[in-house]
């Protein structure tokens, strides 16, 4: 930590901690504390500011149909969707109780969209809170204790990001079982690094704001303050990011299935692309339809995430 910054995050020297708290702007910043515990926007109004903008709404309400169609798969298309329930290759509209037509093994398809929904949608979450929690915590952790800690953990993150993503994936995958949770794991450990280095940039500069000299100056040790006080802050461009994280790793998940690296034992959008690739001139929709499902669910991700990036980014904010 050099001294500059040990200067600003310390209690001047001559002056005690309970005269340090009558400070105008200190004893403001504890006047907050006593009412609320967090800085920045209010959910209530982050979530008026996000509706007012149409492509955050057409994107929430595709990602609440999909969490809807992917919790309720087995209500909507009870039964295995991996079992023949019909003649194989029936076109759409073909027949009505298969509106999405059927594969060469006679498998409805749109039972399977429905329960690869949950896959995708499942890994893509589960893998984005690994990345999440591995990048906070790494991120935190240099940021704030800087020095060699940091000089550590930013080369290890380094020699992630100039390996090849997905090939490290795929390497992870192919040495252990395919299941999902594993697919989920792989690609949460090798997905951390842009959040570590994201949250490493916000401590460093919130490390030298007037609450943290505050906080220090009221005896908070370095867990609460990296917690209660500068983790918070951070949370609005987390929040923007694992948006984005998530459509990248359903991206991922389906290129693995696509690869036959996927969960043998579960129907995912990858695994249907797979499969039909051998049909594309003479049942087109086996690929299309699944297609269609990842690029939809990648355009609604995307779209929420701009839209919270226009209402929790303070220089966008003040720019409209």
């Amino acid at each position: 930590m050099s001294r500059k910054l040990q200067e600003t995050t310390t209690v001047p020297s001559g002056v005690t901690p309970e005269g340090f708290r009558e400070w105008p702007g200190v004893r403001e910043w504890l006047r907050r504390k006593q009412f609320s515990g967090r800085t920045g926007a209010q959910p209530d109004t982050v979530w008026r500011n996000l509706l007012r903008k149409p492509g955050a709404v057409f994107g929430l309400a595709i990602l609440v149909f999909l969490a809807f169609i992917a919790v309720f798969a087995s209500v909507l298309y009870p039964g295995d969707p991996m079992n023949s329930v019909a003649q194989p290759l029936l076109s759409p509209g073909e027949n009505a109780a298969y509106p999405l037509g059927t594969d060469s093994l006679g498998r409805d398809v749109a039972a399977a969209v429905v329960h690869g929904a949950r896959t995708s949608l499942s890994v893509g979450v589960v893998a984005s809170v690994i990345g999440l929690f591995v990048g906070i915590v790494l991120g935190a952790l240099a940021g704030y204790f800087g020095g060699f800690i940091d000089l550590l953990l930013m080369r290890i993150t380094e020699l992630f990001q100039t390996t090849p993503m997905f090939l490290l994936i795929v390497v992870l995958v192919a040495l252990f079982q395919p299941t999902a949770a594993m697919i989920s794991v792989a690609i949460g450990l090798t997905t951390w690094e842009t959040i570590a280095r994201l949250v490493r940039a916000e401590f460093r500069q919130l490390l030298q704001s007037d609450f943290v000299v505050a906080a220090r100056a009221s005896g908070f040790g370095s867990f609460r303050i990296i917690v209660r006080e500068i983790l918070p802050n951070v949370m609005p461009s987390l929040i923007v990011m694992i948006s984005f994280k998530v459509a990248a790793a359903i991206f991922m998940e389906s290129g693995l299935a696509f690869l036959g690296l996927g969960d043998p034992n579960a129907v995912s959008w990858g695994a249907m692309i797979n499969e039909g690739r051998d049909f594309l001139r003479t049942a087109w929709y086996l690929t299309v339809v699944p297609s269609v499902a990842i690029v939809v669910t990648v355009l609604a991700l995307n779209l929420v995430g701009d839209a919270l990036n226009d209402v929790l980014n303070p220089r966008l904010r003040k720019a409209s």
